[in-house]
């Protein structure tokens, strides 16, 4: 078996059933994915599949003037969530990925409001991603699991557990093949995903009382918070 064996489907996918909240529930299976961007031609992959709704978190030009390779299966919602981001700061010293983080959560909240709301309203499972699966569906999933009261370390865990699959998920951006010029010690680079950053997101969803209290003030009512609970929460 090549390095480049098993990229013909999604290497960053995972369901985020099954991770604790702090009142001793899990989150529900089968309801919210998150993976890296899928391809035309991708075998089907061992979850539930298709979804019924797509999230793409990328901008439009992303995808090279091609439609959305889940387009025949799935309904596909665009939500591109830097579109309204900006620059960063460029005297800011903390990690690129903080205040790029930072910046989503700031100034694009009415986008995270519309993905938490096709949650909300989708009538069977959600695929979310962008196109590494890390940074925008970081974001994303770290509302959508801090909204129903998943404990903070297992967002936080949640979110690392890329750090494996970024080589796999680099070689497939690029084709098969990592890109020219970029070594190991880059691809870590590459691949980081600093707890720091997450931890920001958190934290500004704290400033709120979590991030179910940050939805509210972006306009979020309590029935709506209540359905997403009632969707996503396991009772056991």
């Amino acid at each position: 078996m090549t390095e480049a064996d098993g990229l013909d489907g999604l290497v960053n996918l995972r369901d985020l059933g099954g991770i604790p909240l702090a009142g001793g529930e899990t989150t529900s299976t089968g309801v919210v994915l998150r993976s890296d961007a899928p391809y035309h031609g991708d075998r089907d992959p061992e979850l539930t599949w298709p979804p019924k709704t797509v999230v793409d978190l990328r901008d439009p030009a992303e995808l090279n003037g091609r439609g959305h390779p889940l387009a025949a299966v799935a309904e596909v919602r665009s939500v591109p969530l830097l579109e309204d981001v900006g620059d960063g700061d460029p005297d800011d010293t903390r990690h690129a990925l903080t205040h790029l983080y930072e910046h989503i959560v700031d100034r694009a909240p009415h986008r995270l409001v519309e993905v938490f709301r096709i949650a909300v309203e989708a009538d069977g499972p959600v695929l979310i991603h962008c196109a590494a699966g890390k940074d925008r569906t970081g974001v994303a999933s770290a509302m959508l699991l801090g909204a129903v009261g998943a404990r903070p370390d297992a967002i936080v865990a949640d979110y690392v557990r890329t750090d494996r699959n970024m080589r796999r998920v680099l070689m497939r951006l690029n084709g098969g093949s990592l890109p020219p010029g970029v070594d190991e010690e880059m691809v870590l680079q590459l691949a980081s995903t600093p707890v720091e950053a997450i931890e920001l997101v958190l934290s500004r969803f704290d400033q709120h009382g979590g991030a179910a209290g940050w939805l509210r003030s972006h306009g979020v009512r309590d029935e709506e918070i209540e359905l997403w609970r009632k969707r996503f929460v396991d009772a056991g």
